[in-house]
């Protein structure tokens, strides 16, 4: 079966949420990842945006947080403030997908420099709300691709905590949840006892050494590590022929 690297992140990405989830939505491949869910495995999937939408069932690929398509169908339309104060802070969303220049081996995801914080290399967005979704969600998923440049062994800020400095120190600051998951396009990395990354599964095809080559630390990999399950011919026509025809966010040439 042929598939790109970014429709086997997208489908990973899916097979990581359960039916009756409720998940705060990124644009792009998260929101590809959770429409592939709710159409398949997890029909009662509560897909949340940032905008306010509430039980959003976009037709199409929304451009971004504030795209009309969101709202119609959608159960309820809130104010975003209303959204992070009832819903995420108030500890109502089950999972959380973020991303980030850097991931660390405790999770950690810089959004906001590179280099020092007074004289940065980089001047990144910043947070937006992406601390309190790290910080309030039950689970954080986090999709990017695989490179050494994104995968340091500690960031250079903490935008968003993962587990910090192991899972102890999450819980020094209070707070519950934390990564479950990060899907590149080599492989599903999950986290340990200590709340350090490792190789749950090898996508087909990547190497144990190519994973190593763009990890800015030495990453270990699963006693039983397993190999990613390649995409289904529904998964993939929903991908293609549905949710993202004219290839926005996945390569089907890649």
């Amino acid at each position: 079966m042929n598939y790109t690297k970014s429709e086997l992140m997208v489908v990973a990405a899916a097979r990581e949420l359960e039916n009756d989830d409720s998940v705060l939505v990124g644009i792009g491949k998260p929101n590809l990842a959770c429409n592939v869910a709710k159409r398949t495995h997890a029909p009662d999937l509560q897909m949340v945006y940032e905008s306010g939408t509430i039980g959003s069932n976009p037709s199409s690929p929304p451009l971004s947080i504030g795209d009309p398509v969101l709202a119609s169908g959608a159960v309820s339309i809130e104010p975003m403030r209303n959204n992070f104060n009832y819903q995420l802070q108030a500890g109502r969303l089950d999972v959380g997908f973020l991303g980030g220049a850097q991931i660390d081996k405790n999770g950690n995801i810089n959004s906001t420099v590179i280099g020092d914080y007074d004289d940065p290399d980089v001047r990144l967005p910043g947070s937006g709300g992406a601390c309190e979704i790290a910080c309030h969600v039950g689970r954080t998923l986090m999709i990017t691709p695989h490179s050494a440049r994104r995968f340091p062994e500690e960031v250079d800020f903490i935008t968003s905590p993962g587990y910090v400095d192991g899972r102890e120190g999450r819980k020094e600051l209070g707070l519950s949840g934390g990564p479950e998951a990060v899907i590149t396009d080599l492989a599903v990395c999950r986290f340990d006892e200590r709340g350090e990354m490792y190789v749950a599964a090898l996508h087909p095809n990547a190497t144990r050494e190519e994973v190593r080559a763009e990890t800015g630390w030495e990453i270990e990999f699963a006693d039983d590590l397993e190999t990613t399950p390649e995409p289904k011919e529904e998964e993939l026509r929903l991908i293609r022929e549905d949710l993202d025809p004219d290839e926005m966010y996945t390569d089907q040439a890649e």
